[in-house]
């Protein structure tokens, strides 16, 4: 029998409103339709027991702010959800070489919790985060990262949006205007660090592109790894 390999692991990433639930699904849909076998991930795993304390701290049982609970437990919460997934779920798959796409991943972490402390703290809570969830819990590092950059204002708008069609209140993140705001500039600060792809969701005249537009940046710069070509 021939040694496992490492796999595949490309993750789509993206502030609150950015449209990575409707680009995560449009890659899922063609990676099908190009006949490429692989495994399909989101998270949080909200229906999972795993996900309980990240459940209660986003329904405002610890605090009604982001901020009431500090970067470091909250991340905590999410990596406890994602270690489980991976060793119920996922790693048998990924250590026998297959491919997977992750709706958000340890880089959530990044960009929502990073968010909370001082600018000039933040390259050492990513040097934490990244050693406890890929050295200290075992987690596999992404090959690929992803980045959908919407501007904050736009992002609320498009929040609102859905909250008013689908009759729904945001959880403590989405309704934070000043935090969401935060968010993104954490998320660049650490795209900019750790070489995550980032694809602009206006055009250079601010208007929104569409989502097929949007869609074609992420083909081209995960193609490569979606056909094992690059390792």
């Amino acid at each position: 029998m021939s040694a496992p390999q490492k796999g595949r692991l490309i993750v789509l990433e993206g502030t609150d409103g950015s449209g990575k639930s409707t680009q995560f699904a449009k890659l899922c849909q063609r990676v099908q339709a190009e006949g490429i076998a692989f495994r399909r991930l989101v998270f949080p795993q909200y229906q999972e027991e795993s996900s309980a304390l990240l459940r209660m701290y986003l329904r405002g049982e610890f605090g009604k702010r982001p901020e009431d609970v500090n970067a470091y437990a909250a991340s905590s919460f999410y990596a406890v959800d994602r270690y489980a997934s991976w060793k119920k779920v996922w790693q048998q798959d990924y250590l026998a070489g297959g491919l997977m796409l992750a709706d958000r991943y340890t880089t959530s972490n990044a960009v929502h919790q990073s968010s909370k402390v001082p600018e000039g703290e933040r390259p050492a809570f990513f040097q934490w985060l990244f050693d406890f969830e890929y050295h200290r819990l075992g987690l596999p590092e992404p090959d690929l990262v992803l980045y959908l950059d919407m501007p904050t204002d736009r992002a609320v708008a498009m929040l609102r949006q859905r909250e008013a069609a689908t009759h729904t209140h945001g959880d403590i993140h989405e309704t934070d205007s000043a935090y969401l705001a935060a968010c993104r500039q954490a998320a660049l600060e650490a795209a900019a660090l750790y070489g995550w792809k980032t694809i602009p969701c206006l055009d250079p005249a601010g208007n929104l592109r569409s989502i097929d537009e949007i869609h074609g940046d992420i083909w081209q710069a995960a193609a490569p790894l979606l056909y094992g070509k690059e390792r």
